[in-house]
């Protein structure tokens, strides 16, 4: 079969499945249908990510209608103003579109499996939509389940804390992790080898930060930032990173430290003076180390797991004297 005449079936079924009808409303009507100003509309549909289209153009569904409506329903969302609303939005929508593009191959690849797998006696259109039809409910199972454990276990955490959508303040420990002589390496490595590579970093680096109590904040190319609840969790983490690095063939040595601390919570990542000292000592750690800052240090000593070496004061970029520790085991 023609794999243009499937590409365009696809295409086709997918934007009707994922949008749950035909396009029949401009931007106008879901305003009118969703009680939300037009103005206050356009600037959510952009904060989410979305092209702004001509107000006259018929673009949206019924999804979009019961979207805004919801989104806009909610206590909170309808006690803050459209400046909170749409800094929600792009948080949302950001996270969303980074899932999407790396959903986006593999879902097609498997709708064409699917169809080609199929009966041949059966229309090649029907086979493409029945292999839509599954493949998005099966997507949509598998996400809405990996949503509902992280969502458990963020609530968990912040059951005590003051959350808004502003944001909220947490003591807590944030580190990060970063590869020593990256951008070495991307120029003389092949695509594949710097996937096996990346993919390397996230999976070792994610199974230390999970299995001792924390949690991923985000990574960016050869950088993850992370966070734990106590310096203690922060100091099993990083030591757990740098020896799980450590055993993982051809992955290159790696700069950790953490700092603990007051800092605020703002959609998913943390802001502060402690997220800016624990970049800073990753900065200036040596290949193989883990530093840590005044409060981590103090918050350690004595602990029987831990042994804390207290080094000279550096001058770094927005700080002039830090002061970092090298925490090792005990």
């Amino acid at each position: 079969m023609p794999d243009t005449e499937m590409t365009e079936l696809v295409q086709r079924a997918v934007d009707e499945a994922l949008l749950g009808g035909p396009r029949i409303y401009t931007r106008t009507q879901v305003g009118e249908q969703s009680g939300v100003p037009e103005a206050e509309s356009r600037r959510l549909w952009t904060a989410l990510g979305f092209p702004a289209n001509d107000d006259d153009q018929v673009d949206y569904t019924q999804i979009d209608v019961t979207a805004i409506t919801n989104f806009r329903s909610m206590t909170v969302v309808s006690e803050s103003n459209i400046r909170q609303q749409a800094a929600a939005a792009r948080t949302i929508g950001q996270g969303m579109a980074r899932l999407a593009e790396w959903q986006a191959d593999l879902v097609i690849a498997e709708i064409k499996a699917r169809a080609r797998a199929a009966d041949p006696a059966i229309p090649l259109d029907e086979r493409v939509r029945v292999a839509t039809v599954a493949t998005m409910a099966g997507i949509e199972q598998l996400q809405s389940y990996v949503w509902r454990r992280h969502l458990a276990a963020a609530a968990a955490r912040a059951m005590d804390e003051t959350a808004t959508a502003e944001g909220s303040l947490r003591t807590v420990a944030v580190g990060f992790a970063d590869m020593v002589g990256f951008t070495r390496l991307t120029r003389h490595l092949h695509p594949d080898e710097l996937s096996t590579l990346l993919e390397a970093f996230e999976s070792t680096t994610t199974s230390a930060i999970t299995d001792n109590g924390g949690w991923v904040i985000k990574n960016v190319g050869d950088e993850v930032m992370f966070a734990a609840e106590t310096a203690v969790d922060a100091g099993r983490i990083a030591l757990a990173i740098q020896e799980s690095t450590m055993l993982v063939g051809g992955t290159p040595e790696l700069r950790v430290a953490f700092a603990y601390g007051e800092v605020l919570q703002r959609f998913g990542d943390l802001y502060g003076s402690v997220v800016n000292i624990a970049a800073r000592l990753t900065g200036v750690a040596r290949p193989g180390n883990v530093l840590i800052d005044d409060a981590a240090a103090e918050a350690l000593d004595g602990h029987p797991e831990f042994a804390i070496r207290h080094l000279r004061s550096v001058r770094v970029r927005g700080f002039n004297r830090l002061r970092p520790h090298r925490l090792r085991p005990a």
